[in-house]
């Protein structure tokens, strides 16, 4: 542990963050930073929360009801993230604890690698790497490595938030056909950007290639599973730029060995990390990075101040400029 001496609050640090936060929160606070690569252990973090005003952490943490219980002193909990689904949201507000996260700043480098993941899995850009580096590549070959158009395709996007949306934006340079499933219709975007409201059954059935955009909750665990990957043409691929367990990874295997889908483009996984020995990673059908899509210096940089700001906000008895439970404040 890093410990600085010239603060008025103690806060902990799941993980070392840029410094353009962390700097800033160092200024202000007895800071506890948890300096190993991999994530804390729950019985980690309950021993650190028990004598800290403020948390900070990131969704690879298990910020539960035990978590927030131990944290007497807790006045705030500052995601590093967008998602809060690792957060027991309702213990929190229960106990009047503010609970801030960085909305916004990731959704163009987030929508950037699901469409550079689309064009990969469709262009087999992984596999031509791996040809070349293994010395596979003798002679230009006329049926060698033939993947599928983007240019003119129809593109399923499951979730029209701010990255959906700009998923589809980038869509619209490659002259797709866009079709969108939400729990709710965006008749403005309809019109502005040509999409197409689709029940997830036809928007599956008709797709070339299926983005994933949704929210990890009770209705959108394993969303993507046997039913539904069957009821996506044999040419067509999955891409998962959202959360791992939206996708019944078990299903998704099946589906890739025998030819219910085409391939699939994997930013984040369940379980995640996902081990080197897999059985997912020997298809050469599948491209999986390590939840990489927000990893831009600049969107990282401006998660660091966002957190920061939430941080220490709740510890100064301020508002949180970017609280998920603003109820706590009536």
């Amino acid at each position: 542990m890093n410990t600085s001496t010239n603060a008025k609050a103690s806060v902990y640090v799941t993980r070392r963050i840029p410094e353009v936060g962390l700097g800033e929160i160092r200024e202000a606070c007895n800071v506890r930073l948890w300096g190993n690569e991999t994530p804390p252990s729950k019985e980690d973090i309950i021993r650190e929360v028990a004598s800290c005003e403020g948390l900070l952490c990131l969704l690879t943490d298990p910020i539960d009801a035990d978590v927030i219980e131990a944290g007497e002193r807790l006045r705030v909990i500052s995601q590093y993230a967008v998602g809060v689904d690792n957060v027991d949201l309702a213990a929190a507000t229960e106990r009047g604890i503010p609970v801030g996260h960085t909305p916004g700043v990731l959704t163009e480098a987030t929508a950037d690698m699901a469409f550079a993941l689309l064009m990969a899995i469709a262009r087999r850009i992984p596999e031509g790497i791996e040809k070349v580096k293994t010395g596979g590549w003798r002679t230009w070959e006329p049926m060698g490595l033939l993947g599928a158009n983007v240019w003119g395709a129809t593109l399923g996007i499951v979730g029209l938030g701010r990255i959906g949306t700009a998923v589809a934006r980038r869509a619209q340079g490659f002259a797709m056909h866009i079709l969108y499933h939400d729990p709710q219709r965006h008749p403005a975007l309809e019109e502005e950007l040509g999409l197409v409201y689709a029940s997830l059954e036809d928007l599956l059935a008709q797709s070339d290639f299926v983005s994933l955009h949704c929210p990890l909750n009770e209705e959108t665990q394993h969303l993507i599973d046997e039913d539904t990957l069957r009821q996506m043409q044999p040419t067509a691929m999955l891409v998962n730029a959202a959360r791992g367990p939206v996708v019944d990874t078990d299903a998704l295997m099946r589906a890739l060995r025998d030819g219910w889908i085409a391939g699939a483009a994997l930013d984040v996984t369940d379980p995640e990390p996902l081990p080197a020995e897999h059985p997912l990673l020997k298809f050469s059908n599948c491209v999986v990075v390590p939840h990489v899509a927000s990893a831009t210096v600049s969107a990282r940089n401006r998660m660091a101040t966002m957190a920061a700001e939430n941080l220490l906000a709740g510890l100064q008895g301020e508002p949180l400029p970017y609280c998920v439970n603003p109820e706590v404040y009536t």
